[in-house]
């Protein structure tokens, strides 16, 4: 399985950041030992100090294919949830100065958190689904699908210009504004339309 992530899919999130709006798809991607497994402990990176959340939909690929139409990109996945993009923001912020790649700030071993998955239906308005996140019981992200600068079927289409998508394959569709700092003790929890899916210790 592949774990492909798209960033500054939300204008006031890129602006948090001091980033630009980006024109088309920021893509990047984790590998298969980024994602915590069910039960699993999540630990502390100890090569940080500055551990960030990102709350964002997340939609799993249910058929493979390649250069799919945006039209035909219903047909490729099946299900949704949210999850957590944990980001080294430190690392991070030091690689960019350098103009080097983020894989160390961003696909860390536990990096990708994701929740249980709600099949899609077509009672559910993938152009409206709202999203939040919550550390310690206080919110501190809220997100909907329609605010996203790019749709999850126009990010379909476009990721498969480029990667083949099988069967399994996760896309992390971009966070909200709201991305904070996360430390040892914390409880982070995530919800999509008021139903929590993800609920994480921070050890």
């Amino acid at each position: 399985m592949k774990i492909i992530c798209v960033g500054r899919n939300y204008i006031d999130h890129a602006k948090e950041l001091g980033n630009d709006v980006p024109t088309e798809p920021v893509i990047f991607m984790k590998p298969k030992s980024a994602l915590i497994q069910a039960h699993t402990p999540f630990y502390y990176p100890e090569f940080t100090n500055e551990l960030h959340y990102e709350c964002e939909l997340v939609v799993r690929i249910c058929k493979n294919g390649k250069y799919i139409q945006e039209r035909h990109a219903p047909n490729y996945y099946n299900a949704i949830t949210v999850g957590i993009d944990f980001t080294a923001r430190d690392i991070q912020q030091e690689l960019k100065k350098k103009g080097l790649p983020w894989e160390k700030a961003k696909a860390f071993d536990n990096s990708a958190a994701i929740g249980k998955f709600i099949e899609m239906t077509p009672a559910i308005n993938k152009k409206n689904i709202n999203f939040s996140f919550l550390k310690n019981d206080e919110i501190v992200q809220k997100g909907n699908s329609g605010e996203m600068i790019f749709s999850i079927d126009f990010l379909v289409s476009h990721i498969s210009n480029y990667f083949s998508l099988n069967i399994g394959d996760v896309i992390f569709t971009g966070t909200p504004a709201g991305v904070g700092e996360c430390s040892v003790g914390d409880v982070l929890e995530a919800l999509m339309e008021n139903e929590s899916l993800l609920k994480i210790d921070v050890k």
